[in-house]
């Protein structure tokens, strides 16, 4: 069996951790001390993370969509082949080794979607992207740990408590989404995402997307359009006329 090669390791920043970009033969693998966050083989499920949140928006002619984590970059170019010429894409990645990575080693996973229009890669906390920017993204897709918990650094709990999700709420239009990616179940945060303010499906899928592999989660949960009918004595005065 061909062995696991360490191709470098990255510091996440506000942590003590660092992630190690490993590869055997064509397969690579990022880990996290005994966790492997992502595998290049098993792509299914970060697929259906950006079909899914597509497919939710898909009545929006020029969406703007907010993807927390660049990982190995399955979620990109899954919505970039879900989404039409208008759209934009932001993409926010905390460790800019990740990115380095993305250009380098692992180019050819990669292939143009870093160089293509649509695409606005930036090596920031994907919260500061959400925190402040009200009524600015049609869909927000985070898969920054392995659920909705702090994994990869224990700051990232705060995107998904109740004060977390209802600042996402805000950052999204109305009929915007948030989805999320998570390695299994986890009831208390379908509670949570209710308590912020959201309609939520939450979808099983496979690691491997072809009905096999390890199961996984993914949230979409809807901030619901409000639409203000006019008043009722308006209407009154209009059939009268």
């Amino acid at each position: 069996m061909i062995p696991w090669v360490k191709i470098d390791t990255a510091r996440i920043p506000g942590s003590r951790d660092e992630l190690r970009l490993m590869r055997r033969g064509k397969e690579f693998s990022i880990m996290l001390g005994t966790n492997e966050l992502m595998n290049s083989r098993l792509s299914g499920s970060e697929v259906a993370l950006a079909t899914l949140a597509a497919k939710a928006i898909e009545e929006v002619a020029k969406p703007r969509l907010l993807i927390g984590g660049l990982g190995m970059g399955f979620t990109l170019r899954a919505a970039l082949g879900a989404l039409g010429s208008g759209a934009q894409i932001v993409v926010a990645e905390l460790v800019p080794a990740v990115v380095a990575w993305a250009r380098g080693p692992m180019a050819e996973l990669f292939g143009d979607s870093l160089d293509d229009s649509r695409v606005d890669v930036r090596e920031v906390d994907v919260a500061r992207l959400i925190d402040g920017h009200p009524l600015t993204f049609d869909a927000i897709l985070l898969d920054v740990d392995n659920g909705p918990e702090g994994l990869t650094r224990k700051a990232n709990d705060a995107l998904y408590d109740v004060g977390g999700l209802k600042m996402a709420h805000t950052a999204l239009r109305p009929g915007g989404v948030l989805a999320v990616w998570s390695s299994g179940p986890h009831p208390k945060f379908s509670k949570r995402l209710q308590q912020a303010g959201f309609a939520v499906n939450e979808v099983a899928v496979r690691a491997t997307g072809k009905g096999g592999g390890a199961r996984h989660v993914i949230w979409i949960a809807t901030k619901e359009s409000t639409r203000r009918s006019p008043p009722r004595d308006a209407h009154a005065r209009r059939s009268r006329r």
